[in-house]
């Protein structure tokens, strides 16, 4: 890990929220101009990206092509991707591929070309990786160069709370302008406003907003909820992604079984539990392309078997293959599960269907700008078009490292057009006291994730969606209440947002009466012949 820089008084041009790979890609690119604040809410490596064990998808075999691959997107994303998007992103996946190559990531190779692994939806084999643990290598290298770069400056344990708009400088002008952030050192328990010409949401998904999530603690929708605070349209949030394969352990939580599993031969069987069915391979029955169907499909699969038959999970077997074939492939997963006491190379893998991907977020266009001057939003946080109703494997990571580079390339575009911040407002704690009572923000962040899970999870009703904004409609009026007398605290913070961002979901999926992708409303179980997106307005 790289030294953090100590912050001082020298004004920043660009504030990057987020230190994953979308945000630390686009504060390289920055930093040949502009001098660059990046902020993480906890330490720098803690965010999703040093989770992501499969890979980047590119075209970078012979026998593949961008069309291939824009197509194997499009089916996945039923007909509701961008296709300008699609095709933007793909074509720029193998520039993206050698940047990191020349940053030092070791991928996998082969026989001296780059190892290419399959996962489900694509067509050919196309995804990079670094053994099972893509995710760590790349933020390991991108953090760095970062580091070692004079002009980013890096802040850990930095919560942001609000952006920073026209209305809190010293002299509104009454524009909708975004000058920076006003972030809770958690260190020290002291708001800061840090201003910028440029600021960039790079914040991650809301994946905390489920009682079951592969994603890491702070993925609590703050980039989505501080845009649509400030004004920002928010688009598709009810497309939530549930990876099929999170380790099934009551002692582990959020233990992820890569989708590289099922691309290189895993089947999924009904476990002994199942009685007379246990050991049935079930995916033949739902879908012709099997284990390597799409996600939606195949959690959808495992989520009808498990309710059907009561179980508490399916398995995921590999153990048909050599032994030193699965060891070298998955030696992260292999490693952890044997300390578990399950051998992958002998036995099956007990799995269950978890919370793993946001497709839907901020309204983006290609070079990541949002609908408010100074204000763009990449990766997980933002909505650009690429992942349509349902993300296709591998391609999340190239998302972050493509919108990373557009973004930043059209800062510096217009660096010697950029204004500088006007004077602003300090935040402001007179009125408010310490916290009395953090056991509210506890549970009420508990029912949230709950009632979530069980309302508005795989397969939803009209009905238990109404229950869900129900609850968030009281729960809005008690956090606004205990947000308006109390000092922010990071638990608070999180709250706030993980509520609003819950209420973003609830009210897209109740406006979609159709079934697509990863929306299954059981009460419209068609799905509607034009693709629309659902786009929520502040």
């Amino acid at each position: 890990m790289p030294d953090l820089q100590q912050p001082d008084t020298q004004q920043y041009d660009v504030i990057i929220i987020g230190s994953g790979a979308a945000g630390l890609t686009a504060a390289l690119v920055l930093a040949e101009r502009a001098k660059v604040l990046v902020l993480s809410k906890g330490q720098l490596d803690s965010g999703s990206t040093a989770w992501a064990q499969g890979g980047i998808a590119a075209v970078l075999d012979s026998g593949d092509t961008f069309e291939d691959h824009i197509r194997d997107t499009m089916v996945a994303g039923a007909g509701l991707n961008r296709r300008e998007t699609v095709e933007f992103v793909i074509e720029q996946a193998p520039r993206a591929i050698k940047r990191l190559i020349d940053l030092g990531v070791p991928f996998n190779t082969e026989q001296g070309a780059l190892h290419l692994t399959r996962e489900g939806g694509h067509s050919h084999r196309r995804i990079v990786h670094v053994d099972d643990a893509t995710g760590w290598a790349v933020q390991t290298a991108l953090l760095k160069a970062a580091g070692d770069n004079p002009n980013i400056t890096m802040r850990s344990n930095m919560v942001a709370i609000d952006l920073i708009r026209d209305r809190n400088a010293v002299d509104p002008e009454g524009g909708q302008s975004i000058w920076g952030v006003y972030a809770l050192d958690t260190g020290i328990g002291h708001v800061e406003a840090l201003t910028a010409k440029a600021t960039i949401l790079a914040t991650g998904g809301a994946g905390r907003t489920y009682l079951f999530s592969t994603a890491p603690s702070g993925a609590t929708g703050d980039g989505i909820a501080m845009a649509w605070r400030a004004g920002c349209r928010i688009s598709n949030m009810e497309f939530m992604q549930f990876h099929p394969t999170c380790l099934y352990n009551l002692d582990v939580k959020n233990f992820l079984i890569t989708e590289a599993v099922r691309g290189e031969g895993g089947i999924l069987k009904l476990p002994p539990d199942a009685g007379a069915e246990a050991g049935k391979r079930f995916m033949p029955d739902f879908d012709e392309r099997m284990e390597l169907a799409p996600r939606d499909i195949v959690a959808r699969a495992i989520d009808h078997e498990i309710k059907r038959l009561g179980l508490d999970y399916v398995h995921l077997d590999i153990s048909h293959k050599p032994p030193e074939f699965v060891r070298e492939h998955f030696p992260t997963i292999y490693e952890r599960l044997l300390g578990l006491g399950i051998d992958m190379t002998k036995e099956p893998i007990p799995v269950v269907p978890a919370q793993h991907y946001t497709c839907g977020g901020v309204r983006v266009d290609l070079k990541g700008q949002t609908d408010l001057p100074g204000l763009y939003a990449i990766g997980e946080c933002s909505e650009s078009g690429l992942h349509g109703a349902n993300r296709l494997a591998s391609n999340s990571l190239l998302e972050c490292f493509v919108f990373g580079d557009s973004s930043a390339h059209d800062i510096l575009t217009r660096f010697d057009t950029l204004r500088a911040p006007p004077p602003i407002r300090p935040w402001d704690e007179s009125r408010v006291t310490a916290p009395d009572e953090e056991v509210v923000i506890k549970q009420n962040w508990t029912e949230i994730r709950r009632f979530m899970w069980n309302y508005v999870g795989i397969v939803r009703t009209d009905k238990r969606m109404e229950r869900a904004a129900n609850r968030i409609r009281l729960l809005l009026e008690e956090v606004d209440e205990y947000y308006g007398n109390f000092r922010v605290t990071k638990d608070l913070i999180e709250l706030r947002n993980l509520l609003k961002t819950a209420d973003l979901i609830v009210r897209s999926a109740r406006r979609r009466k159709e079934s697509r992708g990863l929306h299954y409303n059981a009460d419209y179980p068609q799905i509607d012949p034009v693709a629309r997106d659902t786009v929520l307005a502040p």
